[in-house]
This record gives C-alpha cells, sequence and structure tokens, in this order.
C-alpha cells in the first residue's frame, strides 16, 4: 500500500465528503480521518429515524469512494483499507 502522508488523506477524504465537519482540530490528521469514517460507518451525520444500518454505510461509502473522479488510484486504495480497518473495529 502506498504511504500518503495523513495531511493529504485528510485532504483525500474531505474530497470525496466536501461537506464534513472537523470537530477536534488538536487531533492528529490521521486521527481526524479515523473519527470521520468512524461518524460516517455509524451514520452519525444523519438523523437518528433515517440512519442506516453500519453494512449498509460501508457499501455507499465503498462504493462513492470506488465511482470518485476527484481521488487518484492510490488515495482510494488507503481510503479502502481504512474504511475496511475501521468498519472490523465496529465489528468487535
Amino acid at each position: 500500500m502506498t504511504n500518503i502522508p495523513s495531511e493529504e488523506l485528510l485532504s483525500s477524504y474531505l474530497k470525496l465528503w466536501n461537506n464534513r465537519q472537523l470537530r477536534k482540530k488538536e487531533q492528529k490528521p490521521e486521527e481526524i480521518v479515523s473519527e470521520l469514517i468512524r461518524r460516517e460507518l455509524l451514520d452519525e451525520n444523519a438523523h437518528p429515524r433515517t440512519r442506516k444500518s453500519s453494512y449498509e454505510k460501508f457499501y455507499l461509502s465503498i462504493t462513492r469512494l470506488a465511482e470518485s473522479e476527484a481521488l487518484t488510484a492510490d488515495e482510494k486504495q488507503v481510503l479502502l483499507s481504512l474504511y475496511i480497518e475501521e468498519m472490523k473495529t465496529l465489528q468487535k
């Protein structure tokens, strides 16, 4: 897997989800990306009545990632691995 600097990784994620708000500025960029992915998979950005399961959000997120024209193949690969890692963490 290609090693992308954490600042670029955060920038790549925000290209995919350009309306996401960052909560904690004192966190490291890789921690911010991990938190944003976790929030996305838990559907915390949606109203509680309209939330989807983490599996459905995973599928939708990965589909969006794969179809993105704003990201390079390396960025997609790294973000995909982060989504998989975070999904595994949520399933424990």
